[in-house]
């Protein structure tokens, strides 16, 4: 009876399905974009950072207490924590954090809530800062980062770059999309400079291989001896004492053998000078760049995290040497992101040459396709109710849905097609007994596909995060397009029978 309706008002409906595609398409533009979902994996990495010009020794102290604040925590289950430069640590006053949390069916929060609660932990403890974020399974990043995304800056000019990168930092700062913005330029290290009176030094007869060797033995680590046992062997040192090297005032007392076998005081020739310099110089290529890293605030999709970033370096019209770019994940991101209705595209093109073949046709594949609208209406409308946003793994749910729902349309073509040729029925008989005769096959396969895709949708455990956006758009496209193709479909049938049946149509007194 619904149906009889339907074919009543063949003009609603068309308008209907244009609507659904008009439709589709804003969806499609407002939807918040996104790359991968947060997993929780069970693990968090941490970055610790302290001050640029602490010494080991402190920074020892200070990450013992940042892993203290974190073992604290009752979801966690163990921790290692490792500072010093090395392939991981590019500088002393930077660390590592493994966190391993307890399984997945004993804790009630997920990996995001301990992170904020972690965090909380963290703030009171002075003197370092620890940047966090979940391990995932799924990751295109090659470095390790203070945080989930990069965004990096190079100039050949290091100065400029020095002068910019702090102007960019702070705006990013500000901005409500991001949190956790971090730099990788560490200009506020200390030095020590030691200037020779290199004529005094002659006149004293102090070379300066003398001059390194006796630094060197005082702060180098020298090996002057080896010393072997039935097991072991133990290596001697040459060093000064620990209290003595964690202060300049050692220097004073430090004398250096002259030519003649004098000692003369290090204070006699030279002078001491404490200045700033940058811990690390980093290059993108072959030029200096800064890595501004960040992670996106709660409910902000990366595809608003990165318009806010490209706005907000717009804004403050940084020279022309200076070039930006996203790294990493948000890179790679941006490219699929361009890529992605290419590659729709690409699929619907495919469908409708595979289509074209089967029925020889140039129409009724444009019939099978109207379907594809109303899935996408669905699924794009299930991911904004949930709060989720368009990413590679709702793509996936997209292109899986075109197989899925052009397949009812594809039962009541073919048989319709079938009538007409067999039966000799008119359009309007074949496609109304089409409907009613798939009304159940369509409804079998259709619910089997729905069903199926619930548990991706509503499960829960270890790896439902980058299963549920899969689940949410084949339930959220099959629950719509399922109402709507099954009266969209016969009556663009009909309007597409009325075109092929006017280009067809005999012209008077000639050949077709």
């Amino acid at each position: 009876r619904t149906l009889q309706v339907v074919l009543r008002h063949q003009r609603t409906t068309l308008l209907i399905t244009i609507a659904t595609l008009g439709v589709t398409v804003l969806l499609a533009l407002h939807v918040p974009k996104g790359f991968f979902p947060v997993e929780d994996t069970g693990m968090i990495v941490g970055v610790t950072e302290a001050a640029a010009d602490v010494s080991f020794g402190k920074m020892l102290e200070l990450q013992q207490r940042a892993a203290d604040a974190v073992l604290a925590d009752p979801d966690v289950a163990t921790i290692s924590s490792f500072i010093g430069a090395d392939g991981t640590n590019p500088t002393q006053n930077s660390g590592r954090l493994s966190i391993s949390l307890v399984p997945r069916d004993d804790r009630a929060s997920d990996v995001t809530s301990i992170i904020d609660r972690i965090q909380n932990r963290l703030a009171s403890v002075e003197g370092i800062t620890v940047y966090l974020q979940p391990v995932q399974d799924l990751t295109v990043d090659a470095r390790i980062a203070r945080t989930q995304y990069q965004y990096t800056i190079e100039d050949p000019d290091p100065a400029e770059l020095s002068a910019w990168s702090p102007r960019l930092l702070e705006a990013m700062k500000q901005l409500p999309e991001l949190r956790d913005v971090a730099s990788d330029q560490q200009t506020s290290g200390l030095e020590l400079h030691l200037a020779v009176d290199r004529d005094s030094a002659s006149r004293l007869g102090i070379t300066a291989q003398a001059l390194d060797d006796t630094l060197y033995d005082a702060f180098g680590q020298r090996i002057v001896s080896t010393t072997f046992t039935q097991l072991n062997q133990y290596r001697i040192i040459l060093e000064l004492r620990p209290e003595d090297r964690t202060n300049t005032d050692s220097l004073d007392r430090i004398y250096v053998r002259a030519s003649n076998g004098t000692a003369v005081p290090l204070s006699a020739f030279s002078t001491l000078e404490t200045r700033s310099t940058t811990l690390a110089i980093d290059h993108e290529g072959q030029f200096p760049s800064v890595t501004l890293s960040f992670n996106t605030a709660p409910d902000i999709s990366l595809g608003e995290a990165i318009a806010a970033i490209d706005a907000a370096s717009l804004k403050l019209s940084p020279p022309p040497s200076m070039r930006a770019e996203f790294q990493g994940a948000a890179a790679v991101f941006r490219e699929s992101l361009a890529s992605e209705p290419l590659l729709i595209l690409a699929a619907l093109i495919t469908v409708y040459i595979v289509l074209g073949v089967l029925y020889e046709s140039y129409i009724h594949p444009v019939t099978i396709l109207s379907t594809l609208p109303s899935a996408g209406v669905g699924a794009i409308l299930a991911l904004e109710v949930t709060g989720k946003p368009f990413d590679v793994i709702s793509l996936i749910g997209i292109v899986l849905l075109i197989g899925i729902v052009k397949k009812n349309a594809i039962m009541m073509i073919d048989f319709a097609l079938e009538a007409e040729r067999d039966q000799h029925m008119t359009p309007e008989q074949s496609i109304y007994q089409a409907c009613l005769l798939r009304f159940r096959p369509i409804m079998m396969t259709t619910m089997a596909a729905l069903l199926g895709g619930l548990p991706l949708a509503l499960g829960s455990g270890t790896g439902a995060e980058l299963r549920r956006p899969l689940g949410i758009t084949i339930v959220g496209g099959l629950l719509v397009s399922q109402v709507l193709t099954l009266y969209t479909t016969p009556v663009i049938y009909l309007f597409m029978e009325r075109i092929a049946r006017k280009f067809t149509r005999k012209p008077a007194g000639g050949a077709p």
